[in-house]
């Protein structure tokens, strides 16, 4: 009986064995797709988080990766180094778009392998405009709708849908995009016109579609500092914290000592820095040009002469300017923040009658006036209109005998000669001015 125990041990633990080896080898056979969210605006922090979620699935060895598309739209340049991550992966990808898919976001769109849309979705809306809202410049206008047509063409579109995306001057009345519209596609649109490999209710049809319903699925979202970095990345936050960053420090200038405002000023800065440096738009030269001119200009303050203070500026505006990369925003931001700061310094001075308390270690504010007693020179106002005479000849400076008393005086201009009569006509502080009095005789 022993024995057989042994052998019925012996033998389940083989059985055993085989089935673990068995759903080894299931599990390495199954398939594994990446799904990754693309949402809110299209800038460079969303690139650099797209770099991260493609790079973690090419390390995995994914089969696939589903990039969940919902934006409004966003950055040019974003969008295309976004696209070119698309291009350059070896994994195939697929645009999922559940609900929008505009401008930047159908350039990204049209990068992708495939594209599937849940029906209430649109696709389109992409032409590109400059910082200010107003449509871009004939260069760049041509650049986009050059970027469009081959994003269409490389995965087998037609490329007018897309130049007609971007370019108000194509004419598909029959998708709703006359000549001076721009083409959106609705979901049925898009697949009547090849823009879209199908619709699909949700995540759940499309993995059925792709066949990799029983895949491992793993999801890539944001992290932290991830989201932080897109939110002070904004084009609309940039200026923000600039302003801030201004207001803060005028009104530090106006503080007896470092406060609040000067506090809100560098925090200003250095969420801007830090948002430009997760984001992975600069590097930490920017950080250190700052740093250094900031120095420079500290050092301008103590041991005033002109040039350290103008390198110092210089070097403050350029770590701004090398941190975003983009030279017509960071100008546009700079002249609202400059603008404020402006008017908030005359309201300080103007209005609540504020002094620079900043300033006053540095800056003698004590006066000697005349109220308090003190005298430069001797005030001889007590000779206006006394008599004298010329104790020398008077070129026209010289000596004259007033009131028993020796004065230095000086004419008008003419000669008067020694021993003359002379009346005192002006006396300013200790210069005295003296004119002839003819002899009656």
């Amino acid at each position: 009986m022993k024995i057989w125990r042994y052998l019925s041990v012996l033998l389940f633990g083989l059985l055993f064995t085989m089935s673990s080896f068995g759903g080894a080898t299931v599990s390495a056979n199954e398939k594994i797709v990446y799904h990754v969210p693309i949402e809110e605006t299209v800038e460079k922090g969303l690139s650099a988080f797209l770099e991260r979620a493609l790079t973690t699935a090419e390390a995995a060895d994914a089969d696939l990766v589903v990039f969940e598309v919902n934006t409004p739209g966003g950055a040019v340049d974003a969008a295309g180094e976004i696209a070119k991550l698309l291009a350059d992966s070896p994994i195939k990808t697929v645009a999922y778009v559940n609900n929008r898919a505009l401008s930047a976001g159908a350039y990204i769109s049209l990068s992708a392998d495939e594209i599937y849309m849940v029906p209430s979705a649109t696709m389109g809306s992409a032409a590109v405009i400059d910082s200010t809202g107003n449509a871009a410049s004939k260069k760049a206008q041509s650049y986009w709708l050059a970027a469009m047509k081959t994003a269409a063409e490389q995965n087998g579109r037609d490329p007018i849908y897309a130049q007609a995306m971007a370019d108000v001057d194509i004419d598909l009345p029959e998708y709703g995009a006359e000549k001076g519209k721009l083409l959106t596609f609705t979901a049925e649109q898009a697949k009547k016109a090849g823009y879209s490999e199908g619709t699909v209710s949700g995540k759940a049809e499309l993995y059925s579609i792709l066949g990799v319903e029983d895949a491992d699925i793993r999801s890539i979202e944001e992290s932290l500092p991830e989201k932080l970095a897109r939110f002070l990345t904004n084009p609309i936050v940039v200026p923000i914290l600039l302003t801030i960053a201004g207001i803060g420090i005028v009104m530090e200038l106006f503080s007896p000592g470092f406060g609040i405002p000067g506090v809100i000023g560098i925090t200003s800065l250095v969420l801007f820095f830090y948002g430009h440096l997760v984001a992975g738009i600069t590097g930490y030269e920017s950080l250190a040009m700052f740093i250094i001119g900031v120095i420079l200009v500290l050092i301008e303050f103590f041991i005033p002469g002109g040039i350290i203070g103008l390198l110092g500026f210089t070097a403050v505006v350029g770590s701004l300017f090398l941190a975003t990369g983009d030279p017509v925003h960071m100008t546009i931001s700079l002249l609202i923040a400059v603008t404020v700061s402006i008017l908030v310094f005359i309201l300080l001075v103007k209005v609540f009658g504020k002094q620079m308390k900043f300033f006053r270690k540095m800056i003698l504010t004590d006066a000697t006036k005349t109220e308090q007693g003190y005298v430069s020179n001797p005030n001889r106002l007590d000779l206006l209109g006394a008599e004298g005479k010329a104790l020398t000849d008077l070129r026209p400076s010289g000596t004259a005998l007033v009131k028993e008393e020796r004065v230095d005086v000086v004419t008008e201009g003419s000669f008067i000669s020694k021993g003359s009569t002379i009346i005192i006509v002006k006396v300013e502080g200790s210069r005295v001015v003296v004119r002839e009095i003819p002899d009656s005789n």
